[in-house]
């Protein structure tokens, strides 16, 4: 089958550090799956700077389209590419991401997939956008053959907004490599129960809560991987806490298998890979209440949700902390279960499933 991607969240190098891998990896797994696909990234010159992204010129790169624009939405992309018709015959499966995408793809006045990451809820819900953006998103998403939501999180706001979308909308959760899952889960050390939490040093992650919430518990240690201008702030909270910086992703890995606990509160999360990847490592996982990937962490069943306050953190880690072993194990169980289910393979095989069903 011939898929055409539209989205601007997508690499032209697989190195750049500030573009997610997760629309990738559902195009290497199509590929894998014998199926061709090109994609079409158009990408709003402004943002690029604002965002710091390495800018490219118009052209292709590979399989990959890049169309640069100075006014978003104003014209029909198509006329950016000059062999649009090979690269989208009739019977391709459009499937459009973000904003840009969906907007874009609307506009070949052809059927159309629409994937909604948190962005997409932004534009719909935020009076910002309302003046110019908001109308023309909802008329792409009434337009649209199938809605797929990156979340139980974002499907039930959208639902929300739009309850007459139910019948063609659907969840498209993100996969792991299965290479990397491990079953080898060690009981915990209640005299000393490692904690983990990784990411990026912005408000919104809630690292400060994660601190606060173990500061003065003597049976918690906490590791925190990441970086970001608030670090020194962060290490004047508590200065037990072991900051590692920046690690490859190999390394993440391994702490993480080091560890009893993974938590990270954030909030605005469109999925959170690192959930999973806290999961297949054997990390009994907390993520926030209504945030990221609930939906697929379901409390005191293969994981734990929390609110993103510091009093509300403790009282899970605590709850953890008195949990019998048997718990914990049904705990761990469930959870390996849950993750066995979500590989980027089958992710990629029941996103093209779903869609298929609906269509």
């Amino acid at each position: 089958m011939k898929i055409l991607f539209i989205t601007d969240l997508y690499p032209i190098n697989e190195n750049e550090k500030n573009t997610p891998k997760t629309l990738l990896n559902f195009v290497k797994e199509w590929q894998k799956q014998g199926h061709t696909v090109d994609i079409i990234k158009p990408n709003f010159i402004l943002n690029s700077f604002i965002r710091k992204k390495p800018f490219y010129k118009t052209g292709q790169y590979g399989n990959i389209f890049n169309a640069n624009y100075w006014t978003p939405f104003w014209f029909n992309i198509t006329k950016k590419i000059p062999d649009f018709q090979n690269i989208c015959p009739p019977d391709t499966l459009i499937i459009a991401h973000m904003p840009s995408g969906i907007l874009f793809a609307d506009k070949m006045k052809r059927p159309f997939v629409a994937g909604i990451h948190n962005s997409d809820i932004e534009v719909l819900t935020n009076p910002l956008y309302k003046i110019h953006f908001t109308k023309r998103l909802e008329n792409a998403l009434q337009n649209a053959k199938a809605i797929a939501c990156r979340s139980y999180v974002i499907k039930n706001k959208l639902l929300k907004l739009y309850s007459e979308f139910e019948d063609k909308t659907f969840v498209a959760p993100s996969g792991i490599n299965e290479e990397i899952i491990c079953n080898d889960f060690h009981p915990l050390n209640r005299d000393k129960i490692k904690v983990l939490t990784c990411a990026n040093f912005k408000k919104r992650k809630n690292v400060d809560k994660v601190i606060e919430a173990c500061k003065g518990l003597d049976c918690f240690e906490l590791t925190v991987i990441g970086d970001g201008k608030n670090r020194k702030n962060l290490e004047k909270i508590d200065r037990n806490v072991k900051f590692t910086g920046y690690l490859p992703p190999k390394e993440v890995l391994a702490k993480m298998r080091e560890s009893d606990i993974f938590i990270l509160p954030s909030v605005g999360e469109t999925f959170g890979m690192v959930y999973l990847e806290a999961m297949s490592q054997g990390c009994i996982t907390v993520c926030t209440k209504d945030d990221g990937i609930a939906g697929i962490i379901k409390n005191e069943e293969n994981g734990f949700l929390t609110l993103p306050t510091s009093e509300e953190i403790r009282k899970t880690l605590l709850n953890i902390k008195d949990l019998d072993d048997d718990r914990l194990k049904s705990i761990h169980y469930n959870s390996f279960q849950t993750i066995q289910e979500l590989t980027s393979s089958a992710c990629a095989v029941k996103y093209l499933q779903q869609i298929f069903k609906i269509l």
